[in-house]
């Protein structure tokens, strides 16, 4: 089944693609006028550096797997190991409490930013 939209016809669907792909995949702004860019934080907000996070979000899921749910942190911190994972993942999942039961990946992430 196709999902489609229903707001837009497929030649503003496209010409929306457009506009955004250099947004999506460049890594970097790509607007010329400065104030079409978003803000930075604020001196009292913390740096949020997104693109970090949910690589290593995404690549801890990766070495967990679907099948493992729900699952005690020692399972957790013995799969990783298990699919060799890198040291910096193995260190964030050390510090998972060993004998409780986590439901699912967002529940570990949560225990794991705060």
């Amino acid at each position: 089944m196709e999902r489609g939209s229903a707001k837009h016809g497929r030649r503003l669907d496209e010409q929306l693609r457009k506009e955004t792909r250099p947004i999506v995949s460049g890594g970097h702004d790509p607007r010329v006028e400065e104030w079409k860019s978003a803000e930075p934080s604020g001196e009292d907000q913390p740096v949020v550096d997104l693109d970090g996070a949910v690589d290593e979000r995404t690549e801890i899921a990766a070495l967990l797997g679907k099948e493992i749910w729900p699952a005690t942190g020692t399972t957790i911190q013995r799969r990783v190991r298990e699919q060799h994972g890198p040291d910096w993942a193995l260190e964030r999942v050390d510090r998972l409490p060993a004998g409780r039961v986590f439901d699912n990946f967002a529940d570990v992430w949560e225990s794991l930013t705060g």
